[in-house]
């Protein structure tokens, strides 16, 4: 008996030093209102090109649950309110609900989060009831079925659900959502789940933009907002609203339950009174909270505290009511192509350069297949490359003057290498989710031959990548400049 418990008490402490020792998250939330959008399985191409590693869907869709699997991307499913009353009522429901929504799917397909429920207290109906009901029995059907500790049960909050945000230190709970709240903030310290929460500080600028400046609200600030109480620096708006948060939850003195933020994230367009939502301005916001995120930094109140964060939204969604914004939030049309540039690295630059602007003088670094990228990730990011990339790819098929070296890496690299050319040779643009690398030595031009011929024999990294082409230059992008 001692040595079971011994047992089971350290394999407890590894997967909690594990969980300290992963670092903060960006995923990304892939919402489907909308009747252009791609199939799941072009979808689940994209994030795995991005190398997005965490996506939020809103239901337990059969068709994106199978498109995730052996992808190795961690999915947030979730339960929609309209589905709340049926499984807070009966345990049965509840049971029948896993053994149809995540038991054919899971291991594969990695589940690692459920939300029960959204946003209760926006909604008009009344749902509040229900969460905790309904959670609870989620939770006993995992059991029964041993996920309980690797899928982790809760629900999603807006940030409506405080009565009081700034200064952070005064950030206090809606006391008429005391009689929800209390039960479920009690279930989420039982079962070490997290507070989800909804951020967005682009309403907040957008509906009071005389208390709000837009560098704040976009990570730009030159100066900082002081909480009087604490004297805790803000440089932005995004960590004084998740402080908010923190306080409020010690304020009733659940001091050990995280914060996830589910969704964030800003508009690339809007109606003629939202001047905010631009494309640049979307571009700053997510980039800038990629970098802040990935940095580690925690927020004033919680330094060094692990974030993690959920990006809104894959795609736009035309079917979304409202304002204009409410369909533009995605970093990809439904044709897969980019908004805007963004790196979900956090370490490259999102600038765009302009393929008029790439000249002899200034070409100098190409794009290659990784040769330590697996064969799937590479066919994946070819089959984007030459599909939504838009990069000609005729040349690599059969019979055609570059189809030879006939292997995966060469055939990669002649796709990676024109879209890397033709958008502005950036760090975004070598990404292909961790598949790309870059290099600043180009093959040499043949002598014997009308076209383009060469071996890279490249160290990068402290290794070694190799490959060679026959290829008439005006076929790739970027050889003429040599």
């Amino acid at each position: 008996m001692a040595s079971g418990f011994r047992l089971i008490f350290a394999t407890s402490l590894l997967l909690a030093l594990l969980d300290l020792c992963r670092g903060s998250t960006i995923g990304i939330c892939y919402g489907r209102n909308a009747d252009d959008l791609p199939t799941p399985d072009k979808a689940a191409q994209l994030v795995q090109l991005h190398n997005i590693k965490y996506v939020r869907i809103y239901d337990s869709n059969i068709q994106v649950l199978k498109a995730f699997g052996n992808t190795g991307v961690e999915l947030m499913i979730g339960v929609p309110n309209s589905d709340l009353l049926a499984i807070s009522q009966y345990q049965s429901n509840a049971d029948t609900w896993l053994k149809n929504s995540i038991l054919p799917y899971y291991p594969a397909t990695k589940i690692t989060y459920i939300t029960v429920g959204a946003e209760v207290t926006e909604s008009p109906s009344n749902f509040s009831a229900q969460v905790v009901p309904a959670m609870r029995n989620v939770l006993t059907a995992l059991k029964k079925v041993g996920l309980s500790k690797k899928i982790k049960v809760s629900t999603t909050h807006s940030l409506g659900v405080l009565s009081r945000s700034f200064p952070p230190s005064a950030g206090a709970f809606n006391s008429s959502h005391a009689s929800f709240l209390k039960p479920l903030l009690e279930f989420l310290a039982e079962n070490q789940s997290p507070f989800m929460v909804d951020i967005y500080p682009y309403y907040a600028y957008r509906d009071s933009p005389s208390n709000v400046t837009l560098d704040y609200a976009l990570f730009e600030s030159s100066s900082d907002v002081i909480d009087p109480n604490t004297g805790l620096l803000y440089t932005n708006m995004l960590d004084a609203q998740i402080d908010a948060i923190y306080y409020a939850l010690m304020a009733l003195n659940f001091k050990t339950i995280k914060i996830m933020v589910t969704e964030t994230g800003w508009p690339s367009k809007g109606s003629p009174k939202e001047t905010a939502a631009t494309p640049d301005n979307a571009q700053t916001y997510n980039t800038n909270l990629i970098r802040h995120v990935i940095n580690n930094t925690g927020t004033p109140a919680k330094p060094g505290e692990r974030l993690d964060i959920y990006i809104f939204s894959l795609f736009n969604e035309n079917r979304k009511p409202g304002l204009d914004s409410e369909r533009n939030w995605g970093l990809f049309y439904p044709d897969q192509t980019s908004v805007y540039n963004l790196d979900f690295t956090g370490k490259g630059s999102a600038d765009v350069i302009t393929q008029a602007n790439v000249t002899s003088s200034n070409v100098t670094t190409w794009c290659i297949a990784s040769s330590k990228a697996s064969e799937l990730d590479l066919q994946n990011a070819l089959d984007w490359a030459c599909g939504p990339g838009n990069v000609d790819c005729t040349a690599i098929q059969p019979s055609q003057p570059c189809f030879e070296p006939d292997n995966t890496v060469a055939h990669a690299s002649f796709a990676f290498n024109n879209y890397y050319q033709q958008n502005g040779a950036t760090d975004v643009a070598c990404s292909f989710g961790g598949t790309g690398i870059k290099v600043d030595k180009n093959p040499k031009r043949s002598s014997r031959l009308s076209g383009w011929q060469g071996v890279f024999d490249v160290y990068v990294s402290g290794w070694k990548a190799s490959f060679s082409f026959n290829c008439p230059s005006n076929l790739l992008s970027g050889s003429s400049y040599a």
